[in-house]
């Protein structure tokens, strides 16, 4: 065996990127060989054909194996791979060779080992290494072979890992370095290869490297056994391995954005070794050398990978090209992520401390099911998927299996039940969590998935030693653990007993077993209340307790419960059930449960129980009254369910010809009767001989031409051409299915398809939407992606969709490097330059965040393609009509590309602010006790303060109009823009429609607003402000990294940092937070506008949830500074006052001038708790979700002002990177804006 080399790999991975050798199987096709080269003497008499038998030749023409590595070794691999891929009992079975597959290990090792040995020694300065390949067999273990049987599998987990265990012992025997699990298409096969390599590792006292690289079969950026590369890293990553990564069946270019996705998540080091593109019409390879090295190289430039090489098609002239393509390149840097349970399905599912709360489903549970019971036990499986099928459609993002029935074989039914999910990728998509009582079962099903699941449970009532043993199974099978409050004096029913295990049985997983904190889901007991029996009045307070002291006593750990167990006393009363797991989880979620085992079906909206029901069930769970079960038993016998229905209004208007009503409807925005009216058109044109098409080439557009004549001549104004495009597009959906009822074309006589996407990680689409209208209404067919769109998904659906340009939007300026990451990429895939010479794809950048500068600077010269800045909808259609024309877009491509080259000049010319050395803005820093009279004021109300729902109608007065006119590019002030000679009929047109449906949402309680904020004691350290639980000002709860001005100032004017406004250490001081929503509900109501195709009321309604929203920041902002803080409990401002901003105190806002990180929302919604306090979260760019939404803090000092940092050195970029625990080019990214 070789000596551990661990250390020596990961040093020098740290430093360069490593290569891998190249094809085994092209380079033993090229030496023709026949059968008999393959049987040799030894086998020259074996009754089966050999040849094909690569693995063999290690017996019989080892020396033709061993001048192959030697080629790879010469020309620049520094890790050769065995000749081992087949070298399993069953891949062997197929050539009746399975007595040899020990051999066939410890040759191919011995003669790999040979060669490095042979190389290192001639260069000692570059070791080389072994990897023992383990191929992924000619079986799979979630895949039925039988097409009518999808429960058939033909093999199993256990004959698996005793063949990888054979294969390992062979391969360490003979002397490698590390083990390669490769080319995975079915991650169970993986699970299993990896579960023998601990045990082999177990049994042999040490450790061996592990790399582990997955093979995405197709476009649909899946295995063959249907997983992401996500989901597939999630399911494999408890090994602990060197490396993980991607090969086989994609070319690079087509591997490229797995390998990306993988860069950004994996805490590993990532390897990738691709074909040499994709198979040709033959069966062969044609990319050569220089075009493969190419795609990889910049791989390396990009920061994606640490490993490379060549899959199917390579030689040692590809190996040799991507050793000179990579060498001196610096390796990817593993990132620094948060601890999150990472779980899988199909698709991943990872759990953090931001996390909403998470449905577990529990219809598929034979003891909880009566139901699903009866269809397990009749063998109806089919009927028993369908109920796992809406337990997902339902919102459940984890299922619970469970089997233990007396009369079944629970075994049997568990490994035959999630054998026929695994086929069901609308069920197996989700993780699986295996419930019984009965470990072999728990294996049992563990063995059948291949996501990453949960064990439900295990516990200590049998002792540490077998609590130990089936944790180190568990994490063994890739899967997080449930544990239960329970040890061996029994179950805990007090809040003592239940953190006393808890906190015994934390200790002894992370401690002793090597569990991860993040993969341990504690289960402290729900037990059902209001029984009769006094002990029991306690129990859900008990739980509550635990889940607080949980959350902060055993850091990263989940908790979770079985729900319905509470409201067990009332079964039969559905109603009361209800509300009793309402409140319960009200309390509980605020407290700290992440996840329960709840049937979505029965949970209501708390805020809308009724309210003596509430107050009663309040009284149980929280056992406020001895006699609380008595009065809700006897109130429960009144409960009863009910429900109304609102009925509109009917108008009608009918006197001019039909073609006229339709140009009147489209020009004055009605659709009271356009089916009707398009109807009677099409049914008019049909008896005329006029195909339905004629309605949309004739009337329909005659109207809209009127619309954009009216709108090009400043007649009709942004919200009166939303309305006609709802219109239109009522009309056309009317009469779609006769177009294609005639097989005819279904577009309207497109000008050009356009295709438009908010960017990765942005959630605002406002924008983006109305010039999606303002385009389809003069004639552009618009395909829109929607929001958070990747940049792969974006560049693919332009070309499947033929799109003559591409749009980009955004909000936050994390998406100006998404975007100029798209323009890259677009230059990289050839948007630019067509083979068949169509012309270059244009680039529409647009959004808040955007400008013309910052398009040609930063976005334009990552494209040779045209770039072109929208600053407004009513500017869209000039610019795509010029882009688009066949005549004049040269001309226009040639103008534009002229003002950006001097937009370039300008700022590579222009001095600019000259920035000061980081130390000297420090030196001039505002001093925040320059007033010796000033102290700063306790908080009246310290600490957190929950407002689950926000009434509407208090937040309208605090509305500011004036973005309002913006979203419609109606300019000018409010309220003097509703008298503007030029805007002020629109105006105040669209201001009475936004009045009216702001009367209709409060009234019909369309949205909720909803909002979180706290009061701590915080001082500042630095340019840091260090946020304190409590006042002894020890125990930091977060640290708010802030960045100060460092632009030259004028005389007497200091360098502002937000920090200047807190007292230094030493002198207590106090500072706010907050988030609030006025979001929550949009969507359904969307989705009702959406299906009427009206895009003016939906975009109105999102447009009136981000005023609310605001308007909910300065309503709570002033309950904080007149009572929850108090330092202006006599403040009356009036509203004007209120907008113009004239209180003490400010509430700065990540990415906003003064705050320009957006990070700070990560911290600060941990700080707050936001995502269990509000159901507010953020995307990966720091988006928040729901998109109308504000966050940031409140400073209190009399002299706090807002302020600008416009640009920033690198001596803050570095300086803030160390303090905030980025990597330089992360921060670079986060902070791009500034640079």
């Amino acid at each position: 065996m070789q000596p551990d080399r661990t250390a020596e790999l990961r040093e020098l991975l740290e430093h360069q990127i490593l290569v891998l050798d190249g094809a085994m199987g092209t380079m033993i096709q090229r030496h023709g060989l026949r059968e008999a080269d393959y049987r040799g003497s030894r086998f020259a008499g074996h009754p089966h054909d050999l040849k094909g038998n690569n693995d063999l030749l290690l017996l019989t023409r080892p020396q033709l194996i061993r001048a192959i590595h030697a080629e790879y070794l010469a020309a620049g691999a520094d890790i050769i791979e065995t000749n081992t891929f087949n070298s399993t009992r069953v891949s062997q079975a197929d050539y009746h060779l399975e007595s040899i597959v020990h051999e066939l290990n410890v040759a191919g090792a011995r003669l790999a080992r040979a060669v490095c040995d042979e190389f290192t020694a001639a260069d000692p300065a570059r070791p080389r290494f072994v990897a023992g390949v383990l191929g992924p067999t000619s079986r799979t273990a979630s895949i039925s072979p039988d097409v009518n049987d999808p429960g058939y599998r033909n093999t199993s987990f256990d004959e698996l890992v005793a063949n990888y265990d054979e294969a390992i012992d062979g391969l360490c025997q003979g002397g490698v370095d590390l083990l390669l699990v490769e080319t995975v298409f079915d991650t169970l096969n993986a699970k299993a290869a990896l579960f023998a390599i601990e045990s082999y590792f177990e049994r042999a006292g040490r450790r061996w490297p592990v790399m582990i690289s997955g093979t995405i079969t197709d476009a649909s950026g899946r295995t063959l056994s249907g997983q992401t590369a996500e989901a597939f890293w999630n399911s494999l990553n408890h090994v602990r391995p060197l490396s993980f990564g991607l090969n086989c069946a994609l070319g690079a270019g087509e591997l490229r954005q797995y390998v990306e996705e993988l860069s950004r998540i994996c805490d590993c080091f990532v390897s990738a070794h691709p074909n040499a593109g994709l198979p040709n019409a033959f069966g062969g390879y044609d990319e050569t050398p220089e075009q493969l090295a190419a795609e990889i190289a910049d791989w390396a430039h990009k920061g994606f990978v640490n490993i490379v090489g060549g899959c199917c098609g390579t030689s040692p002239a590809h190996i040799a090209a991507i050793a000179k393509g990579v060498a001196g390149v610096r390796p990817r840097r593993i990132p620094a992520g948060e601890r999150r349970m990472r779980l899988s399905g199909l698709e991943p599912f990872n759990v953090g401390q931001d996390s909403l709360f998470v449905n577990i489903g529990e219809r598929t549970n034979v003891t909880g099911s009566r139901a699903f019971a009866r269809m397990i036990l009749e063998g109806r499986f089919d009927d028993a998927l369908a109920v796992a099928r809406q337990q997902v459609e339902n919102g459940a993002q984890v299922i619970d299996i469970n089997m233990d029935e007396a009369m079944l074989d629970s075994r049997a039914a568990m490994e035959r039940f999630l054998k026929l999910i695994a086929s069901e990728p609308d069920i197996s998509r989700v993780p699986i969590m295996l419930d019984s009582s009965k470990w072999e079962v728990i294996e049992a099903g563990l063995k059948c998935i291949q996501g990453k699941g949960i064990v439900n449970s295990i516990s200590m009532k049998e002792g540490e030693a077998e609590f130990l043993r089936q944790a180190r199974l568990a994490r063994r099978y890739g899967a997080a653990v449930v544990v239960m409050a329970f040890d061996e004096s029994g179950q805990a029913d007090s809040f003592a007993r239940k953190t006393a295990i808890c906190s015994r049985a934390y200790r002894l997983l992370t401690e002793e077993a090597g569990f991860p904190a993040e993969d341990i889901i504690f289960d402290p007991n729900i037990f059902a209340i209001a029984t009769g029996i006094e002990e029991h009045n306690g129990y859900a307070v008990a739980f509550i307790d635990a889940c607080a002291w949980i959350r902060a006593n055993l850091p990263a750990a989940q908790i979770s419960g079985g729900v319905s167990n509470v409201s067990f006393s009332f079964r039969g009363n559905d109603a009361v059930r209800e509300a009793i797991h309402t409140v319960f989880l009200y309390h509980a979620i605020r407290a700290g449960l992440s996840m329960g085992i709840v049937n979505a079906g029965m949970l209501g909206v708390y805020d809308d129980l009724d309210p003596v029901l509430r107050q009663k069930v309040e009284d149980v769970v929280l056992n406020r009254r001895p006699d609380a079960g008595e009065a809700l038993v006897d109130f429960a016998q009144t409960v009863r369910e009910g429900k109304a229905r609102d009925a509109g209004p009917d108008l009608a208007w009918r006197e001019r010809p039909v073609e006229e009503r339709l140009t009147h409807a489209l020009v004055r925005g009605i659709t009271d009767f356009v089916v009707a009216d398009t109807e009677e058109c099409r049914a008019a044109l049909a008896a005329a001989g006029k195909p339905p098409l004629a309605v949309i080439e004739g009337p329909l557009m005659n109207g809209m031409n009127v619309v954009g004549d009216l709108f090009g001549a400043g007649k009709m104004f942004l919200p009166q051409v939303v309305k006609s495009a709802r219109v239109m597009k009522q009309a056309v959906a009317h009469l779609l299915p006769f177009i294609e009822a005639e097989k005819s074309r279904t577009g309207l006589g497109s000008k050009g398809k356009i295709l438009m996407a908010t960017v990765k990680g942005d959630v605002h689409d406002i924008g983006k939407n109305i010039v999606g209208v303002v385009l389809s209404c003069n004639g552009y067919e618009i395909i829109d992606l929607g929001v958070m769109v990747p940049c792969d998904r974006i560049l693919h659906a332009a070309r499947e969709h033929g799109a003559q340009a591409v749009g980009l939007s955004g909000l936050i300026t994390p998406s100006l490097e998404e975007m100029s990451h798209v323009a890259a990429e677009m230059e990289r895939l050839g948007f630019a330059a067509a083979d068949d010479g169509a012309p270059a794809v244009p680039l529409l950048i647009g959004g808040a965040t955007t400008s013309r500068a910052h398009t040609a600077i930063k976005i334009a010269p990552n494209y040779s393609g045209p770039v072109v800045y929208v600053p407004d909808a009513s500017r869209a259609v000039g610019v795509v009509t010029r882009l688009l024309s066949v005549e004049g877009s040269g001309e226009f491509i040639g103008e534009v590309a002229a003002d950006y080259a001097r937009l370039r000049a300008q700022h590579a010319n222009k001095k600019g602010s000259v920035l000061l050395p980081l130390a000297e803005a420090r030196a001039n820093r505002f001093l925040w006790n320059a007033d010796a009279h000033y102290q700063p004021h306790p908080p009246d109300k310290p600490g957190l303060h929950v407002l689950p729902q926000v009434d509407l109608a208090s937040l309208v007065p605090f509305i500011d109009w004036g973005p309002f006119f913006q979203t419609w590019d109606l300019v000018g002030s409010y309220p003097k823009i509703l008298d503007d000679e030029v805007v002020g009929h629109t105006a105040r047109a669209v201001f009475t429609d936004a009045q009216k449906m702001l009367e209709q949402l409060v009234a019909g309680k369309w949205l909720h607003a909803r909002a979180v904020c706290g009061l701590f004691p915080a001082n500042a350290v630095g340019d840091d402000i260090e946020i304190y639980a409590d006042e002894s000002r020890q125990n930091r709860l977060m640290i708010w990294h802030n960045l100060r001005q460092q632009h030259e100032r004028p005389q007497g004017k200091p360098h502002y940092c937000l920090s200047d406004f807190v007292a230094d250490r030493g002198t207590p001081d106090w500072i706010g937070a907050f988030a609030v929503s006025a979001g929550f509900g949009i969507e359904e109501k969307l989705a009702e506008f959406a299906a009427v195709h009206d895009d003016y009321h939906a975009i109105m309604l999102k447009a009136l949830a981000d005023r609310l929203a605001e308007a909910c920041a300065e309503w709570l902002h002033l309950q904080v500074r007149r009572d929850y803080w108090g330092y202006a409990a006599a403040e009356s401002l009036d509203q004007a006052a209120l907008i113009r901003e004239e209180y003490r105190g400010i509430r700065p806002a990540p990415g906003y001038p003064a705050c320009p990180d957006h990070t700070a929302k990560r911290a600060l919604f941990a700080l707050l708790d936001v995502p269990r306090n509000t159901g507010m979260a953020l995307t990966e760019s720091c988006a928040m979700m729901p998109a109308a939404a504000v966050s940031g803090f409140y400073l209190a000092h009399p002299q706090a002002r807002y302020f600008a940092i416009s640009r920033i050195a690198s001596d803050q970029l570095e300086d803030w990177a160390e303090r905030s625990g980025f990597g330089l080019e992360e921060a670079r990214r986060w902070l791009a804006p500034l640079l």
